[in-house]
């Protein structure tokens, strides 16, 4: 893992929450995410209580509003599944804005909606703070097997090159005037991306041939240590061990 890859998620900045080590932050993010999962979904207000957390955290790491929830757009398909439920779902019905609608369709689309959001908004949020190559190296520290680390690291390292290998081809397909306009196109797209594929096979297998003859023997080596102190550990779990505070109590309420 040498070079860094930054990625559209990712805001530079020189926060408290940028300064904190990768591993601490997916664990916070892993837990936090755990409690707003188990949180009763009749306890409304604990999901308003996430959302200040997120906030402050979003505060403390200068992640401006926008940015934040331009990225959150991400769920518009877990939100139009979710719209759905209160439609599809059978039990008691109850009348909205003259429309009949499923009870339980209705508390099952809040559910998905409100811890589906504050996942995808934590997510971001670790994103925005944390570059590609530290959240491997976090990985790696938090003893994630080694070879997904691998293919993750591959594909972070090569996705590009994929990618710019399709828009080579799209532009000499566009300079020989072809323009897809309907089924009767679809061909040579399917042609193209069979083209695509063999040509990430074959440099695929030239990658590992050079892998190899330079030594690799299925493992990467770890270039980088990173420690945590106590002080960056608490740091980084005071936004679960909140979050878990407002859960208990959502359940003791509820």
């Amino acid at each position: 893992m040498g070079a860094g890859h930054a990625h559209r998620l990712y805001r530079h900045g020189r926060s408290p929450v940028h300064a904190l080590p990768p591993h601490t932050k997916l664990t916070a993010v892993f837990c936090f995410v755990v409690v707003v999962v188990s949180t009763p979904r009749e306890a409304m207000w604990a999901f308003a209580a996430y959302a200040l957390l997120l906030a402050a955290v979003a505060y403390a790491a200068r992640v401006p509003p926008l940015f934040w929830l331009k990225r959150l757009l991400i769920e518009v398909p877990f939100v139009a599944f979710a719209l759905l439920l209160p439609f599809v779902a059978e039990g008691e019905r109850t009348e909205v804005l003259g429309m009949s609608l499923s009870v339980h369709g209705l508390w099952g689309a809040w559910n998905v909606l409100a811890k589906g959001t504050l996942g995808v908004a934590a997510s971001v949020l670790l994103a925005a703070t944390t570059d590609l190559r530290e959240l491997l190296l976090g990985l790696q520290r938090l003893r994630l097997p080694p070879l997904l680390v691998q293919i993750a690291s591959f594909m972070i390292r090569y996705g590009d090159v994929v990618t710019d290998e399709m828009r080579r081809m799209k532009i000499a397909r566009e300079s020989r005037g072809f323009e897809a306009r309907g089924v009767r196109h679809w061909g040579v797209l399917a042609k193209s991306a069979g083209a695509l594929f063999i040509r990430s096979y074959e440099r695929g297998e030239r990658v590992h041939l050079a892998m190899v003859s330079r030594g690799y023997a299925g493992s990467m080596p770890v270039i980088d240590e990173v420690t945590a102190s106590r002080a960056q550990w608490s740091g980084a779990l005071a936004l679960p061990l909140s979050a878990l505070a407002v859960c208990l109590l959502g359940w003791t309420l509820s």
